[in-house]
């Protein structure tokens, strides 16, 4: 370590002693502009034997003790660095040098599971419904849901999950090690749009290696540290892949699809369901979304594909009523294109017979067939003609050449009573 970072941290350990309980808000607004403090503290945090550790890591619960919102996330945003000493040390067999570390962490995680009176806090989660909208998807895009009894019985109630209490920690054993790291995680990931771009990429960093270690891919990723297997738990690395999925869309786009992979990789050897579906969802959700590695000074989100709120039923949908409307426009249209070229020609149209069958025609163009008896019997007789009435488009394409003829020839002759001819 070089004297000069040694020296701000000297420094930044004696200011916040001589603070007055007035000035904090003050001093916790001025941290972020201290440009030179966070590398050097990241630097006393890797160094397991500095002299420094000691006093960094009382400074740095002090500042999360005093309830100060800023000087909490302050302390947060080593939270990954912390880990990653905690448990090299543990897999190296060396806890004598970790133990500021551990009490560190154990002083967080006592101080968030109680609340401002002491009593312990019950964190609740609410499961949402694929029956109302939400930030994520919109009913009327999955389809119709089936009214059931039980899904009457259900509208409107929503599931609630909760977890607590949780039990004061004195020390860490291998029982409950990754009991309490997993809340510190769910404390980190709750602050995570006030985090910088070192702590997300030290998130990332740490996910890779912890996954990795003992395992064929470290000699993929060239990572020369430890070679020890790490143990994990299925809950820890869901935690570890919120954070990732955070640092993706906000501008650690190369770190976070290799620590994404890594712990993949790992859950897979693990057999761990929970990581699996979480994983593979997030890496699914972003597979063609266009990431934009420069996101780190912008607007700190997550990006959603949103589903476009339309109508299920397409205006294109093809229905019984638009059927028949597009039939009743086809004949209106071909009544009027034989109106006009009979207006224009004036030439009249002969008559076609669709039922094939000879006979005369009668004053109102009703038709005379012959009977086997040798009488003519008109159309108009339901015993006689009960087929050709059964024809809807049979019968509107005879009325229509009846109505054409007859408007032709009053027009060519001017009298009604003129003769027509018969094919």
């Amino acid at each position: 370590m070089l004297a000069m970072d040694q020296g701000v941290v000297e420094d930044w350990l004696s200011e916040f002693k001589t603070l007055p309980d007035s000035a904090v808000p003050t001093y916790a607004a001025s941290l972020k502009d201290k440009g030179v403090l966070v590398p050097a503290l990241y630097k006393v945090i890797r160094e397991n034997y500095s002299d420094l550790l000691e006093p960094v890591c009382h400074q740095l619960f002090e500042f999360y003790r005093s309830g100060e919102s800023q000087l909490q996330r302050f302390t947060l945003q080593f939270l990954p660095e912390l880990l990653w000493s905690l448990l090299s040390v543990s897999a190296a067999r060396d806890p004598h040098t970790s133990g500021c570390i551990e009490a560190l962490l154990l002083g967080i995680y006592n101080l968030e599971i109680v609340d401002k009176d002491g009593q312990s806090k019950i964190l609740s989660f609410t499961i949402p419904s694929l029956s109302k909208p939400s930030v994520y998807h919109e009913p009327s895009a999955i389809g119709s849901i089936a009214l059931t009894e039980g899904a009457l019985a259900n509208h409107g109630l929503s599931r609630v999950v909760y977890s607590g209490p949780h039990l004061q920690r004195e020390t860490f054993t291998a029982q409950n090690r990754f009991d309490v790291l997993t809340f510190l995680l769910l404390c980190y990931n709750a602050a995570l749009s006030y985090m910088t771009a070192t702590s997300l990429q030290s998130l990332c960093q740490l996910s890779s290696r912890v996954c990795i270690c003992g395992y064929p891919r470290q000699q993929i990723r060239r990572y020369k540290g430890i070679s020890t297997r790490l143990t994990v738990t299925s809950e820890f690395l869901v935690q570890l892949i919120t954070g990732i999925h955070y640092a993706l869309c906000n501008g650690e786009v190369e770190l976070g699809s290799k620590a994404l992979d890594d712990v993949l990789y790992r859950a897979q050897l693990e057999l761990f369901p929970e990581a699996l579906l979480v994983g593979n969802a997030i890496k699914s959700s972003l597979h063609g979304a266009a990431l934009k590695s420069n996101n780190k000074e912008g607007a700190r989100s997550i990006q959603v594909e949103i589903t476009p709120t339309s109508s299920r039923i397409s205006r294109n949908a093809v229905t019984s009523l638009s059927i028949r409307g597009h039939r009743w426009k086809r004949h209106e249209s071909q009544e009027v294109s034989v109106d006009s070229d009979a207006a224009v020609g004036g030439v009249a149209i002969p008559e076609i017979s669709v039922t094939g069958v000879s006979g005369e025609q009668m004053a109102n163009g009703d038709s005379l067939r012959p009977r086997p008896d040798g009488r003519a019997q008109p159309d108009g007789d339901p015993l006689g003609a009960a087929s050709e009435v059964g024809v809807d488009l049979r019968g509107q394409e005879v009325r229509r050449q009846k109505s054409v003829r007859r408007m032709v020839e009053n027009e060519g002759s001017g009298s009604a009573s003129t003769g027509r001819s018969q094919y």
